[in-house]
């Protein structure tokens, strides 16, 4: 009998609570993960790992999520793996980021605090049409 692979899931926030929160609800929900605490260790770890998913805070030491984000939809090889902005920052972000066009738009938004369902709900749209 063949294991099933479990779609792997990057966890970028400088927050150990929050990482703490977001790892065990995906893991909880059936969902593998990896984590990063800034955009320098995300960028090495997308590039090493190959997650399916990547959940992405905006303001971060080192460097920002906004960068990360950036540089992550610059390259052709990374570009396909949807990215979930989480962050505390307000709706106006969201509008600003969407303007870019250097860039596209990322594949969802969570605010802080957050919530459970709506992020479950997004992870698992994103991952049914991107595939593991």
């Amino acid at each position: 009998m063949t294991a099933t692979r479990r779609p792997t899931i990057l966890v970028v926030d400088d927050e150990e609570d929050v990482v703490t929160f977001l790892t065990t609800l995906l893991a909880d929900n059936g969902y593998a993960t990896i984590t990063a605490r800034d955009g320098a260790e995300a960028l090495a770890r997308v590039r090493a790992d190959h997650p399916d998913l990547v959940t992405l805070d905006i303001t971060m030491p080192s460097q920002s999520g906004v960068r990360t984000y950036r540089e992550l939809k610059a390259d052709p090889v990374l570009a396909r793996i949807p990215v979930i902005i989480v962050t505390g920052i307000d709706k106006e972000f969201e509008q600003f980021i969407s303007t870019r066009h250097q860039v596209p738009p990322p594949e969802g938004y969570i605010s802080k605090p957050i919530d459970k369902d709506r992020l479950l709900a997004l992870v698992q749209t994103l991952l049914s049409t991107t595939g593991p």
